[in-house]
């Protein structure tokens, strides 16, 4: 006997019965990203148990009807500035540089660890809400070992996936991975659990010293992946890429984001090693990081991912990642021809590669792409159904991966499952109190406001850049700048 329907309720998603989605159009990923149509993929426990179709299940299985719809692997951003998920939309019109101007210069410092706890909130929500099953919070805003705490209770307090990759951009990586109280936190939070999961998040900024060495040599000793902006216009550039290699702390759990200004010797190093890139083409086209680079990286077969970036500037969905990805790619092969008095006749990044980017290319940046993924039986259940009986863009459903990047969005998420548990059933998220999360993040916004005045708030979505502020280096810890960019200014 099975629920079916309306019939379902969420108490019955909180018995523990088994699950089955029925009838639907599945984006396995598998290996061969098969696709099945009119299928089923029940889940037992925390796992995916069989796929494929006319299933028998066991008894009080709770069945979702997937008719119509398209069911897919959760998706997998790896690089996310959830901290800032409270300030959604202020900085539209910024550069980069009003980037590192409003949070590395000027008032980054003004995030409480409440004010952390609200962004993670929210944005570890919003993330479950579109389909996001695993988010990497790169959470630079940890001032103080009480920020991080903040970060982790919020995204425990959701039911999604998560990784923190813990970053401090007001103090140099050598001096906060040195101090007791970090190595304590990470002992006192992280257990290895499947459901959160630990990373140092740092930069690299060429200094011939290489000051960053010692923070490599503690997350060695932590066995914890590194994930770094690379490649970014004017920050960071080949010489950190070089120094990393040289010294022997590139591997294939290293998460380089961006990667979009660097030279074919730089990638040449990342493939060698195995190393991932984190794509997040929606900012690098609009704030000036370098173009989106995926149609390098697709040279050099090294695994890609996708991520968002920023709520500041970009939407917290994976559609719009996945479509940007493939318009960029798909624009630079036309320039490219163009310049040559040539014409593309057949694109060579295909949609499919998007939504592989977006689901297992993820799960293989973070060393799990033999658990998440793919829809495959024994795997974790991560599981989204993208269904919307109210919407004519639904139908008809020709091409499954083209519609899911060019056609779905974030309304049409009608299921999502993680480690076997429905956390959004019918279009709604199941046992969130989004009234409490607006009274969290409204706090932190008239903090905000007050602690800069309302002058400098308004003025903050188009701040001024400091003319004693060297341009090629963001990072208030160090006076290394490099001139790899363009002329160093001094002060």
């Amino acid at each position: 006997m099975t629920a079916q329907g309306p019939s379902v309720t969420s108490s019955d998603f909180e018995s523990g019965r088994p699950l089955v989605l029925r009838g639907g159009t599945v984006l396995t990923m598998d290996s061969g990203n098969t696709v099945l149509t009119g299928a089923d993929v029940l889940v037992v426990g925390s796992r995916v148990e069989a796929v494929g179709q006319n299933l028998d299940v066991p008894e009080r299985t709770i069945e979702i009807d997937a008719r119509d719809g398209i069911v897919m692997p959760g998706m997998i951003d790896t690089h996310r500035h959830m901290w800032q998920t409270a300030m959604r939309g202020y900085g539209a019109d910024w550069t980069l540089t009003q980037y590192f101007v409003w949070y590395y210069l000027q008032h980054g410092k003004a995030f409480r660890p409440e004010d952390i706890h609200a962004g993670n909130l929210l944005s570890a929500i919003e993330a479950l809400d579109a389909g996001v099953t695993t988010s990497v919070d790169w959470s630079h805003g940890l001032q103080t070992v009480d920020h991080a705490d903040a970060a982790v209770d919020a995204l425990e307090s959701v039911p999604g996936r998560f990784v923190l990759a813990y970053g401090n951009i007001q103090a140099g990586p050598w001096e906060w991975s040195a101090k007791p109280e970090f190595r304590d936190f990470v002992s006192r939070r992280f257990t290895g659990s499947d459901m959160l999961g630990f990373q140092m998040a740092f930069d690299v900024t060429g200094d011939p010293a290489f000051p960053e060495k010692a923070a490599f040599e503690v997350a060695r000793d932590l066995n914890a992946p590194v994930t770094t902006h690379a490649g970014v216009w004017g920050a960071t550039n080949d010489d950190g890429i070089r120094l990393m290699h040289e010294h022997g702390f590139m591997d294939d759990r290293t998460i380089y984001v961006h990667a979009a200004t660097l030279t074919a010797d730089s990638y040449n190093r990342i493939a060698a090693t195995g190393g991932n890139v984190s794509l997040a083409s929606e900012s690098e086209q609009t704030c000036g990081q370098g173009y989106p680079p995926s149609w390098a990286l697709r040279s050099h077969e090294i695994n890609m991912s996708l991520s968002m970036d920023t709520p500041v500037w970009m939407s917290g969905d994976l559609f719009t990642a996945m479509r940007a990805t493939v318009g960029s790619d798909r624009a630079r092969e036309h320039l490219e021809a163009h310049a040559k008095g040539e014409t593309v006749t057949h694109v060579h990044l295909r949609a499919e590669q998007a939504v592989e980017w977006a689901t297992l290319g993820g799960a293989r940046a973070l060393g799990l792409g033999d658990r998440l993924g793919s829809i495959e039986a024994g795997k974790l259940a991560d599981l989204v159904l993208i269904k919307n009986d109210a919407s004519p863009v639904m139908f008809p459903l020709l091409n499954p991966f083209g519609h899911v990047v060019y056609q779905a969005q974030r309304g049409d998420v009608h299921t999502v499952i993680v480690n076997g548990r429905v956390v959004k059933h019918d279009h709604a998220l199941i046992g969130i109190d989004l009234p409490a999360v607006r009274r969290e993040v409204d706090s932190t916004v008239e903090h905000l406001r007050s602690e800069l005045g309302e002058e400098a708030w308004i003025a903050g979505m188009n701040p001024e850049i400091p003319e004693t502020k060297v341009l090629d280096n963001p990072y208030t810890y160090t006076d290394y700048a490099s001139s790899a960019t363009h002329t160093t200014q001094t002060e």
